[in-house]
């Protein structure tokens, strides 16, 4: 398979970089990236197999790690987030695991913030620990909190900025200036925002996370993970993972997120328009009294760094029904939302985050992250906002 003739403009926006890198064509012409559904690659001779398998020769091995329609995905997230490479795999799990598989060792030590999907803090504290590696848990937004975490062996920092659910942030760039200082690098899970609505990388990350599955795909379908950052850090220390140990993400899933690429600006934009409305909406409602949890409110504590750091405010939305038994009223009583612990749908989806997405934490640790009974947390789709908003209206009535 050959790359397409490649666009002789240069510095493209990225809705256009999101339509047409990555592409590859082959000697049929097709306009549409073709899937390889296939496990093994032939060749044309024994010795030329050989090179292959050692490197003298460009070619694909086995599509547990190497795939023509995965490398096309790969290519595209890679310019779209403005990374030298990526490397996918089977779901956003998987992409954070490798990571701290492929660069933390026995007697490591990791500052992870507290306000994390509920899996990876599940990953830190019962599968690192049994790896002898160390992990501090501290405040997100709390830049003295991560200075004060460092030791001699800290090697890592992890954040999701905004985080998961809470909607907290930290300042990317000062967090990068820490680390750098001191050695350490930083991982951003960049699932809420996309690269469409903010590039970590840019902002002195080193590498960048997501679930693809999220807004990536964005309508719901597949599973899927990439991690993206510097070229040799992460074939010399995070290929190996999935080379031998096999996350792999499938070349029918691979397709499906090439394809959802094409249209992420234009969903972010409309998933950024719907939830200032709903966030508006909600903030403004008589019979709500409980917190109403938006970047984009000015009454979010954080809301000039959100607009600093950010090109929009998300597709995330969460209030506060103040108990467990007064958010479950509210999410039985809405009619369009569905009830899924997923996000980054053209539908817009709820769920209450303490009973589901971090339910396997203790009470302690949700309390300790801001995850109280009462939080409700929307992805907002795609749908009028005014409909969105009706359907609040009448669940509050």
């Amino acid at each position: 398979m050959k790359k397409a003739k490649k666009n002789a403009v240069k510095h493209l926006d990225i809705a256009t970089t999101a339509i047409h890198s990555g592409r590859h064509q082959t000697l049929e012409r097709e306009n549409s990236l073709p899937m390889f559904l296939t496990s093994s690659f032939t060749y044309n001779s024994a010795q030329q197999a050989s090179d292959v398998f050692a490197g003298e020769e460009g070619g694909n091995l086995y599509s547990r790690f190497t795939n023509p329609t995965v490398t096309a995905f790969e290519e595209r997230i890679a310019a779209l987030e403005g990374g030298q490479k990526a490397i996918a795999m089977a779901s956003g799990m998987a992409a954070i695991s490798s990571v701290f598989l492929g660069l933390l060792q026995a007697g490591d030590h990791m500052v992870l913030s507290r306000s994390v999907f509920g899996s990876t803090i599940n990953v830190a504290n019962n599968i690192l620990a049994k790896l002898d590696i160390d992990v501090t848990q501290v405040t997100l937004r709390d830049l003295p909190s991560w200075r004060e975490a460092i030791r001699p062996e800290t090697k890592l920092f992890f954040v999701e900025t905004p985080s998961n659910p809470t909607l907290e942030m930290v300042d990317l760039e000062a967090l990068a200036q820490l680390a750098k200082n001191h050695g350490i690098l930083v991982v951003v899970d960049n699932v809420f925002c996309t690269p469409y609505l903010q590039k970590p990388l840019e902002l002195g990350a080193d590498i960048v996370v997501h679930s693809a599955t999220k807004y990536i795909d964005g309508q719901g379908r597949v599973l899927g993970g990439v991690i993206v950052g510097q070229e040799e850090l992460l074939v010399e220390q995070i290929f190996p993972i999935l080379r031998n140990a096999g996350p792999t993400l499938s070349p029918f899933n691979a397709w499906v997120l090439y394809k959802g690429l094409e249209t992420l600006p234009l969903r972010m934009e409309r998933h950024c328009e719907n939830a200032m409305e709903v966030a508006i909406f909600l903030n403004r409602h008589a019979k709500l009294t409980g917190k109403v949890n938006y970047p984009g409110l000015t009454s979010h504590p954080q809301h000039a760094l959100a607009t600093r750091q950010m090109k929009a405010y998300g597709g995330l939305v969460c209030v506060d029904m103040g108990n467990k038994k007064n958010a479950y009223n509210f999410i039985d009583r809405l009619q369009l939302a569905t009830i899924t612990a997923n996000l980054g749908d053209v539908k817009t989806l709820v769920t209450h985050p303490a009973s589901t997405t971090h339910a396997k934490l203790s009470e302690k640790a949700r309390k300790a992250a801001g995850i109280t009974p009462g939080l409700v947390r929307f992805s907002i789709g795609l749908e009028s906002a005014k409909d969105i908003c009706d359907d609040l209206a009448q669940a509050l009535e």
